[in-house]
């Protein structure tokens, strides 16, 4: 697990308060993300370094920031805290609230291609299924894989 022993004091109960305070776009897709991505393990208002993650997957490397309306005016402070989140090792995707809370779909759609193009690029392995959906499964014919090693701080205690 996470801890957060590098955070400056009142992280914690910071988080707590955002995750209460959740507009309805974060609470939408909240839950589509628990629906639709179960291995990816989304958590939500996780801090990174100075900043918040609106959904964070430590195993992914993804970050997927939901913005409404104020986000226009502070363009250059989210393109400050994007490089930042980037340069720990994420990919960040931004939807507006305007498109998660119409048509949640291609917001599904949107985050299952960007693990697809990660998969891509970093999966070397053959025979695990697709581990991004849960309804396929590995082919009969192929060994299970067995489990796989967790990233750093998922459990982790080297």
């Amino acid at each position: 697990m996470r801890t957060y022993r590098n955070q400056p004091s009142g992280t914690v109960p910071r988080a707590r308060q955002l995750r209460r305070d959740a507009t309805d776009a974060e609470r939408a897709l909240w839950l589509a993300l628990r629906e639709n991505f179960p291995t990816a393990r989304f958590r939500r208002r996780v801090p990174i370094g100075p900043y918040f993650a609106d959904f964070l997957s430590f195993r992914e490397k993804l970050v997927i920031e939901v913005d409404g309306g104020q986000h226009d005016q502070q363009a250059e402070y989210d393109a400050a805290r994007t490089r930042f989140i980037e340069a720990q090792g994420y990919r960040v995707i931004r939807f507006w609230n305007s498109d998660v809370l119409p048509d949640p779909e291609y917001v599904v759609s949107a985050i299952f291609l960007s693990l697809r193009e990660r998969e891509g690029a970093t999966k070397s392995r053959e025979g695990e299924g697709d581990s991004l959906n849960p309804a396929a499964s590995p082919s009969p014919s192929q060994a299970s894989p067995g489990p796989l090693p967790l990233p750093w701080g998922e459990g982790n205690s080297e």
